[in-house]
Protein backbone atom coordinates (compact mmCIF):
# COMPACT_ATOMS: atom_id res chain seq x y z
CA UNK A 1 0.00 0.00 0.00
CA UNK A 2 2.85 2.40 0.57
CA UNK A 3 4.60 2.12 -2.37
CA UNK A 4 1.79 2.26 -4.33
CA UNK A 5 1.16 5.44 -2.67
CA UNK A 6 4.77 6.55 -2.98
CA UNK A 7 4.24 5.83 -6.77
CA UNK A 8 1.33 7.67 -7.14
CA UNK A 9 1.88 10.59 -5.08
CA UNK A 10 5.95 10.73 -4.10
CA UNK A 11 5.84 14.48 -2.90
CA UNK A 12 3.17 13.96 -0.56
CA UNK A 13 4.78 10.48 0.20
CA UNK A 14 8.09 12.68 1.43
CA UNK A 15 6.24 15.60 2.96
CA UNK A 16 4.86 13.00 5.68
CA UNK A 17 7.95 11.81 6.75
CA UNK A 18 9.29 15.41 6.69
CA UNK A 19 6.85 16.88 9.01
CA UNK A 20 7.91 14.83 10.97
CA UNK A 21 12.24 15.04 10.81
CA UNK A 22 12.69 12.01 9.53
CA UNK A 23 12.80 10.50 5.71
CA UNK A 24 11.53 7.02 4.37
CA UNK A 25 15.19 5.44 5.01
CA UNK A 26 14.98 5.79 8.54
CA UNK A 27 17.56 9.04 8.46
CA UNK A 28 17.20 12.25 10.24
CA UNK A 29 17.49 15.04 8.32
CA UNK A 30 21.27 15.91 8.77
CA UNK A 31 22.68 12.35 8.72
CA UNK A 32 25.03 10.57 6.25
CA UNK A 33 24.20 7.77 5.12
CA UNK A 34 27.45 4.91 6.04
CA UNK A 35 30.25 5.85 3.79
CA UNK A 36 33.14 2.95 3.17
CA UNK A 37 36.42 3.71 1.62
CA UNK A 38 39.03 1.19 -0.06
CA UNK A 39 41.89 2.35 -1.54
CA UNK A 40 44.57 0.61 -3.53
CA UNK A 41 41.98 -0.99 -5.69
CA UNK A 42 43.52 -0.80 -9.06
CA UNK A 43 47.14 -2.47 -9.44
CA UNK A 44 47.62 -0.87 -12.39
CA UNK A 45 46.87 2.97 -11.32
CA UNK A 46 49.42 5.35 -10.07
CA UNK A 47 46.60 5.79 -7.49
CA UNK A 48 43.04 4.87 -6.67
CA UNK A 49 40.52 4.13 -4.51
CA UNK A 50 36.95 3.05 -4.31
CA UNK A 51 34.08 4.39 -2.61
CA UNK A 52 30.34 3.55 -1.24
CA UNK A 53 28.02 6.17 0.03
CA UNK A 54 25.19 4.40 0.81
CA UNK A 55 23.83 3.02 -2.76
CA UNK A 56 26.10 5.09 -4.21
CA UNK A 57 29.37 3.59 -5.47
CA UNK A 58 32.43 5.45 -7.16
CA UNK A 59 35.46 3.78 -8.57
CA UNK A 60 38.81 6.39 -9.16
CA UNK A 61 41.83 5.86 -11.40
CA UNK A 62 45.04 8.04 -11.24
CA UNK A 63 47.26 8.17 -14.08
CA UNK A 64 50.30 10.07 -14.52
CA UNK A 65 51.96 11.19 -17.83
CA UNK A 66 54.11 13.71 -19.37
CA UNK A 67 53.33 16.43 -21.04
CA UNK A 68 54.14 20.12 -22.20
CA UNK A 69 53.17 23.08 -20.23
CA UNK A 70 50.77 25.28 -21.41
CA UNK A 71 51.89 28.55 -23.22
CA UNK A 72 50.64 30.77 -20.67
CA UNK A 73 51.75 28.62 -17.63
CA UNK A 74 54.83 27.22 -18.77
CA UNK A 75 55.78 26.32 -14.83
CA UNK A 76 52.54 24.17 -14.04
CA UNK A 77 51.98 20.81 -14.84
CA UNK A 78 47.84 19.69 -14.87
CA UNK A 79 45.49 17.75 -12.99
CA UNK A 80 42.61 16.51 -15.37
CA UNK A 81 39.06 14.67 -13.83
CA UNK A 82 36.92 13.34 -15.61
CA UNK A 83 33.42 12.07 -14.26
CA UNK A 84 31.43 9.00 -16.24
CA UNK A 85 28.25 8.59 -15.58
CA UNK A 86 27.79 5.15 -17.58
CA UNK A 87 24.54 3.20 -18.12
CA UNK A 88 24.96 0.32 -16.19
CA UNK A 89 25.32 2.64 -12.86
CA UNK A 90 21.39 3.57 -13.10
CA UNK A 91 18.65 3.46 -16.19
CA UNK A 92 18.77 7.40 -16.63
CA UNK A 93 21.87 7.44 -18.18
CA UNK A 94 22.43 6.66 -21.76
CA UNK A 95 24.92 4.87 -24.11
CA UNK A 96 26.92 7.50 -26.05
CA UNK A 97 28.86 10.56 -25.90
CA UNK A 98 29.22 12.14 -22.03
CA UNK A 99 25.86 13.06 -20.24
CA UNK A 100 25.09 16.97 -19.59
CA UNK A 101 25.23 15.85 -16.03
CA UNK A 102 28.27 14.24 -16.46
CA UNK A 103 29.65 17.01 -17.78
CA UNK A 104 28.79 19.51 -15.32
CA UNK A 105 30.08 16.89 -12.45
CA UNK A 106 32.99 16.64 -13.88
CA UNK A 107 33.70 20.90 -14.31
CA UNK A 108 32.20 20.85 -10.87
CA UNK A 109 35.23 19.08 -9.29
CA UNK A 110 37.60 20.42 -11.63
CA UNK A 111 36.80 24.03 -9.99
CA UNK A 112 36.54 22.41 -6.47
CA UNK A 113 40.50 20.96 -7.24
CA UNK A 114 41.37 24.73 -8.47
CA UNK A 115 39.84 26.64 -5.93
CA UNK A 116 40.91 24.22 -3.34
CA UNK A 117 44.59 24.32 -4.25
CA UNK A 118 45.04 20.47 -3.60
CA UNK A 119 48.04 20.07 -5.64
CA UNK A 120 50.70 22.83 -6.10
CA UNK A 121 50.41 22.76 -10.26
CA UNK A 122 54.20 23.47 -9.83
CA UNK A 123 55.38 20.93 -8.08
CA UNK A 124 54.15 18.84 -11.23
CA UNK A 125 56.79 20.89 -13.39
CA UNK A 126 59.99 18.88 -14.36
CA UNK A 127 61.10 21.55 -16.94
CA UNK A 128 59.97 25.09 -17.40
CA UNK A 129 58.59 25.34 -20.80
CA UNK A 130 59.45 21.89 -21.46
CA UNK A 131 57.83 19.02 -19.74
CA UNK A 132 55.25 18.67 -16.95
CA UNK A 133 53.00 15.75 -15.51
CA UNK A 134 49.78 15.56 -15.92
CA UNK A 135 47.62 13.63 -13.77
CA UNK A 136 44.17 12.14 -15.69
CA UNK A 137 42.09 11.05 -12.71
CA UNK A 138 39.05 9.13 -14.08
CA UNK A 139 36.36 8.73 -12.06
CA UNK A 140 33.49 5.99 -12.95
CA UNK A 141 30.42 5.72 -11.08
CA UNK A 142 29.41 2.01 -10.88
CA UNK A 143 25.87 2.28 -8.86
CA UNK A 144 24.18 5.81 -8.95
CA UNK A 145 21.89 6.95 -6.24
CA UNK A 146 21.96 10.49 -5.51
CA UNK A 147 24.74 12.92 -4.04
CA UNK A 148 27.18 12.27 -7.11
CA UNK A 149 29.49 15.24 -6.39
CA UNK A 150 30.73 14.35 -2.42
CA UNK A 151 31.29 10.68 -3.66
CA UNK A 152 33.37 11.81 -6.53
CA UNK A 153 35.71 14.03 -3.94
CA UNK A 154 35.59 11.34 -0.88
CA UNK A 155 37.58 8.99 -3.58
CA UNK A 156 39.52 11.21 -5.61
CA UNK A 157 40.81 12.83 -2.43
CA UNK A 158 41.30 8.82 -1.47
CA UNK A 159 42.94 8.21 -4.39
CA UNK A 160 45.35 11.21 -4.34
CA UNK A 161 46.51 10.44 -1.39
CA UNK A 162 46.55 6.86 -2.36
CA UNK A 163 49.08 7.79 -5.20
CA UNK A 164 50.83 10.33 -2.54
CA UNK A 165 49.91 13.33 -4.83
CA UNK A 166 48.43 15.92 -2.46
CA UNK A 167 49.01 17.13 1.79
CA UNK A 168 45.73 17.69 2.15
CA UNK A 169 42.03 17.24 1.97
CA UNK A 170 38.88 19.00 0.76
CA UNK A 171 35.57 17.86 1.33
CA UNK A 172 32.52 18.82 -0.16
CA UNK A 173 28.73 18.53 0.77
CA UNK A 174 25.83 18.63 -0.75
CA UNK A 175 22.49 19.73 0.91
CA UNK A 176 18.44 19.52 -0.63
CA UNK A 177 16.19 22.07 -0.14
CA UNK A 178 12.76 21.02 0.16
CA UNK A 179 9.55 22.32 1.26
CA UNK A 180 7.04 20.23 3.29
CA UNK A 181 3.93 22.86 3.01
CA UNK A 182 3.10 23.74 -0.31
CA UNK A 183 0.03 26.10 -0.43
CA UNK A 184 -1.82 25.51 -4.40
CA UNK A 185 -3.03 28.78 -5.01
CA UNK A 186 -3.10 30.70 -8.36
CA UNK A 187 0.30 33.21 -6.52
CA UNK A 188 1.65 29.69 -4.78
CA UNK A 189 2.55 30.15 -1.06
CA UNK A 190 5.51 28.36 0.03
CA UNK A 191 6.86 27.59 3.66
CA UNK A 192 8.54 25.46 6.08
CA UNK A 193 11.41 25.33 4.12
CA UNK A 194 13.69 22.67 5.68
CA UNK A 195 17.56 21.44 4.41
CA UNK A 196 18.58 17.32 4.22
CA UNK A 197 22.06 16.45 3.67
CA UNK A 198 23.20 13.65 1.67
CA UNK A 199 20.46 13.07 -0.59
CA UNK A 200 19.34 9.96 -2.61
CA UNK A 201 18.58 10.17 -6.37
CA UNK A 202 14.83 10.34 -4.69
CA UNK A 203 15.43 13.43 -2.64
CA UNK A 204 17.38 14.81 -5.41
CA UNK A 205 14.54 14.35 -8.26
CA UNK A 206 11.90 16.14 -5.72
CA UNK A 207 13.94 18.81 -4.44
CA UNK A 208 13.56 22.69 -5.07
CA UNK A 209 17.00 23.32 -5.02
CA UNK A 210 20.06 21.52 -3.97
CA UNK A 211 23.64 23.66 -2.77
CA UNK A 212 27.34 21.97 -2.76
CA UNK A 213 29.90 23.72 -0.43
CA UNK A 214 33.33 22.52 -0.11
CA UNK A 215 35.62 23.25 2.69
CA UNK A 216 39.91 22.94 2.73
CA UNK A 217 42.16 21.76 5.49
CA UNK A 218 41.69 24.92 7.19
CA UNK A 219 37.45 24.83 6.76
CA UNK A 220 38.24 27.81 4.31
CA UNK A 221 35.14 27.64 1.66
CA UNK A 222 36.49 26.96 -1.74
CA UNK A 223 33.17 26.71 -3.51
CA UNK A 224 29.59 26.92 -2.99
CA UNK A 225 27.51 25.85 -5.76
CA UNK A 226 24.37 26.96 -6.54
CA UNK A 227 22.87 26.15 -10.02
CA UNK A 228 19.38 28.15 -9.23
CA UNK A 229 16.21 26.76 -7.72
CA UNK A 230 15.28 27.86 -4.16
CA UNK A 231 17.00 30.53 -2.55
CA UNK A 232 18.80 30.30 1.00
CA UNK A 233 18.78 32.79 3.28
CA UNK A 234 22.04 34.09 4.83
CA UNK A 235 21.31 31.79 8.23
CA UNK A 236 20.77 28.89 6.15
CA UNK A 237 23.96 28.94 4.44
CA UNK A 238 25.32 29.31 7.41
CA UNK A 239 23.76 26.35 8.21
CA UNK A 240 24.89 24.44 5.71
CA UNK A 241 28.75 25.61 5.78
CA UNK A 242 28.17 24.11 9.79
CA UNK A 243 27.19 21.30 8.61
CA UNK A 244 30.26 20.50 5.81
CA UNK A 245 32.57 21.66 8.67
CA UNK A 246 31.24 18.38 10.71
CA UNK A 247 31.42 16.15 7.59
CA UNK A 248 35.03 17.36 6.90
CA UNK A 249 36.33 15.70 9.95
CA UNK A 250 34.80 12.61 9.58
CA UNK A 251 36.30 11.81 5.89
CA UNK A 252 39.57 13.22 6.63
CA UNK A 253 39.78 10.69 9.18
CA UNK A 254 38.23 8.02 7.26
CA UNK A 255 41.07 9.38 4.50
CA UNK A 256 43.75 8.96 6.79
CA UNK A 257 42.73 5.45 8.55
CA UNK A 258 42.13 3.24 5.57
CA UNK A 259 45.51 4.63 3.74
CA UNK A 260 47.19 3.95 7.03
CA UNK A 261 46.02 0.83 6.98
CA UNK A 262 47.33 -0.06 3.69
CA UNK A 263 50.52 1.49 3.89
CA UNK A 264 50.93 -0.55 7.40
Amino acid sequence: MAADFKTAQPREYYRRFLKEDVRPDGRSLEEIRPTILNVGSISTADGSALVKLGHTSVICGIKAAIAKPAAEKPKQGFIVPNVDLPPLCSSRFKPGPPSDQAQAVSQLVADIIKNAGIIDLEDLCIAEDKLCWVLYCDLMCLDYDGNIVDACMIVLMAALKNGEFFWFVCVCVRVCVCYTNICEQQNMCIRDRILIADPTVEEEDLATGVVTIALNENNNLCCLHKPGGSPLTENQLQDCINRAKVRTVEVRKLITTTADSVER
